[in-house]
């Protein structure tokens, strides 16, 4: 997100800080792109800049001190003389409004999620010496086909975000509240950004969303006739359908929308990787009672079965939450032994956070912080064994690679992502022989494995 400086936008130089998931991340690009088109430049260290932009996290505790932290260090920067104007937006501000504004009187603006878009506005107001210091509307945003927006990530992978809001009421889940219910996209206006994005030279499309499972629910329900066709599957076939799209990556499904029609299209595209981002969060069926999942350990092992025998290669990803309030330890154990029995490919876990205004957050019997703990290493541990036994099945094997660049750990290796990981939450593939560029897909012969990570060469590269 750079633009080269001019004596025009000389003094108009903005830092973004954008915290936690892609799809806030998406929000930041949006605004970057609304800035970028008004003549503002995008600068690369918060210290460069005359405004800096924290686009924050409010989902879970952790999320929130990050978040702070992250404003309060803009702050003092602010107050070094280093940076003029301080602006907090994204979900904590939509969802503590005016909290935060009191909480944080080194701020100048505070800009909800309902808001973003017209960031370039309220600047120019404030520049002006307009007062108001709050800017708050409805819950999101929803992306319009002229939204300007500008892909911060690297040239050849972009998310593309399909829908704001959430359905769903999950116990645990703060996101409805912060975001609002479903709102989708129309298909036409995702595919539309999505030949734009390939058209600079992306390849790898990460469809993002707070469930992809529900897109076009709300469309459908609001026209049923003009909206039938707005639906997960169609939106996947117009998807594969945008040239130069090499790998198209589904982030996020919930396993009761996961139908036989979805499995076999994903099964028979070759763009569509093979890839299922399912969350889970329990499966003894009381605790998915208690987090109003709506689905049964029973129904949740027949989506299981289902993939698995369509797609045996297919990587299955998932999330669990320990410590959720009543968990107990029988409870807890199912969960353990349904991790080892299935051997997932992918596991994150969460150590339950109350939140809020939610139900969980007001249930009893919460558990305790050290039980917590001690369930997410044991979680965590089994694993990581798992993972260690999966990627050992690599070695000798010659995988297709996205090059993402140089590794992040030395200048001495290349660093890539097979279409089984997906970027920033799963493992990598360094390239220790061979030339590439980023972008580019090539064939590696992998000669090592770790925990989550691959190493090999590029065919050929060996004499």
């Amino acid at each position: 997100m750079r633009q080269t400086p001019s004596k025009e936008n000389s003094l108009k130089k903005v830092h973004f800080v954008s915290l936690g998931c892609p799809k806030n991340l998406v929000d930041s690009e949006m605004m970057a792109g609304s800035l970028l088109q008004n003549g503002y430049q995008v600068v690369d260290q918060p210290q460069d800049a005359d405004t800096v932009i924290v686009n924050t996290c409010g989902f879970i505790e952790d999320s929130k001190k990050e978040s702070i932290s992250k404003i309060l260090e803009m702050a003092d920067l602010k107050k070094s003389g280093n940076v003029q104007k301080l602006v907090v937006a994204g979900c904590l501000t939509q969802r503590y409004k005016d909290d935060l504004v009191e909480g944080f009187p080194e701020a100048d603006l505070f800009v909800g999620s309902g808001e973003f878009q017209n960031i370039a506005q309220i600047l120019k107001k404030n520049e002006l010496g307009d007062l108001q210091k709050k800017y708050f509307n409805l819950p999101t945003y929803l992306q319009e086909q002229n939204t300007p927006r500008v892909n911060s990530q690297p040239r050849h992978r972009a998310y593309l975000k399909i829908s704001e809001g959430c359905m769903k009421r999950c116990a645990f889940c703060a996101i409805p509240l912060i975001r609002g219910n479903l709102q989708s996209r129309n298909i036409q206006n995702i595919v539309h950004e999505a030949k734009l994005l390939a058209a600079g030279g992306v390849k790898e499309l990460l469809v993002i969303s707070h469930d992809f499972t529900d897109f076009g629910w709300d469309l459908r329900r609001k026209n049923p006739t003009e909206n039938k066709q707005e639906n997960p599957v169609n939106l996947l076939r117009a998807l594969t359908k945008v040239d130069g799209i090499e790998w198209i990556r589904v982030l996020y499904l919930y396993p009761d929308g996961i139908s036989p029609e979805m499995i076999q299209l994903i099964k028979t595209e070759k763009k569509l990787v093979k890839y299922f981002d399912m969350p889970l969060q329990h499966i003894n069926n009381q605790m998915l009672k208690s987090m109003n999942r709506k689905m049964t350990r029973e129904e949740i092992e027949m989506i299981l079965k289902n993939i698995r025998a369509e797609i045996p290669d297919a990587v299955i990803r998932t999330q669990f939450i320990v410590g959720f309030p009543g968990e107990t330890e029988s409870q807890f154990e199912e969960l353990l032994q349904f991790v080892a029995d299935q051997k997932f490919d992918r596991v994150g876990a969460f150590q339950y956070s109350p939140e809020e205004s939610t139900p969980g957050g007001k249930m009893p019997n919460q558990v305790d912080a050290k039980i917590k703990e001690q369930r997410f290493e044991a979680l965590m541990s089994i694993q990581q064994e798992i993972s260690r036994q999966k990627h050992l099945r690599f070695v000798g094997q010659t995988i297709e690679v996205l090059v993402e660049g140089v590794s992040e750990e030395t200048e001495l290796l290349l660093q890539g992502r097979s279409s089984q990981q997906a970027p920033d939450i799963d493992g990598v593939v360094y390239i220790n022989d061979g030339q590439a560029k980023p972008g580019d897909l090539v064939q590696v012969t992998i000669t090592d494995s770790h925990d989550y990570d691959l190493v090999g060469h590029i065919e050929g590269s060996i004499q």
